[in-house]
């Protein structure tokens, strides 16, 4: 079932987000030569706790994960996609690093990632990232009313094919709400004009993947986790909640 919210609850969402995107801009400006992963989790921990809200990754356990999620964020280097559990590996130049990052303030989530490259990037990062940044804002401009979910899909994958990346099947956006994860599944890859019609008050959390060696396929991890590139190409990662409105796309996860 896909929740319509009302004006008041997307303005509570909007502070769920604020949180989000506080905590992900002091983990942003943490991110340097040497700082280990496990130091921007604790960053993001202490954002997150100072605003009243609660950690929405921490002891977060999936359907596809063996064990719950042990971190505040999720930290993904050069070839891990998505869902890199933060520990003792220290950051150096040159690495692309994504952080992703949800919490929960007074019963309403929000869900949004960012990609760096770490000091002097490679062009090749530098296109990768601004692809994937480029997909997200073509996605949330079509999260408008009358449109459908495949609009959002075709406008992610249309970018990111044009590139020549990959897009890693199976995982994609979704709803967004009184939980983290909720109806509907938002692909990286649609058909214009299909699928489930786009109404105000809907929320949805966009988020482009793409990987720079073009496959579609991903190995996990051993920690049931992490998404690598089947090549050990670099992969990308950014996501905003956003809500549909009639005066239209509202991200939610701004400071």
């Amino acid at each position: 079932m896909v929740e319509i919210k009302t004006a008041a609850e997307l303005d509570a969402m909007r502070e769920a987000g604020r949180v989000v995107a506080r905590a992900l801009r002091a983990v942003r400006e943490a991110i340097t030569p040497g700082v280990r992963l496990v130091e921007l989790d604790e960053i993001a921990a202490t954002v997150i706790r100072d605003s009243g809200a609660k950690p929405a990754f921490l002891h977060y356990q999936p359907r596809f994960a063996p064990t719950p999620f042990p971190a505040v964020i999720c930290a993904s280097v050069n070839d891990v996609i998505v869902h890199g559990i933060p520990g003792g590996y220290r950051i150096g130049q040159g690495d692309v690093v994504s952080i992703d990052c949800g919490a929960y303030l007074n019963g309403w989530a929000a869900d949004s990632a960012f990609t760096v490259i770490v000091g002097p990037a490679d062009p090749a990062d530098e296109r990768l990232v601004a692809t994937a940044e480029k997909a997200l804002e073509a996605a949330i401009a079509a999260a408008v009313p009358g449109n459908r979910l495949g609009d959002i899909g075709a406008a992610i994958g249309a970018v990111g094919r044009a590139a020549g990346y990959g897009i890693p099947h199976d995982f994609g956006g979704h709803g967004i709400g009184r939980h983290m994860h909720e109806d509907p599944h938002v692909a990286n890859e649609g058909r214009p004009g299909r699928g489930l019609v786009l109404k105000a008050g809907m929320t949805l959390a966009l988020e482009p993947m793409f990987t720079a060696g073009g496959r579609d396929r991903y190995v996990t991890a051993q920690d049931g986790w992490a998404l690598h590139t089947v090549d050990g190409s670099r992969a990308v990662h950014v996501e905003h909640s956003v809500a549909i409105t009639d005066d239209g796309p509202r991200v939610l996860t701004l400071v």
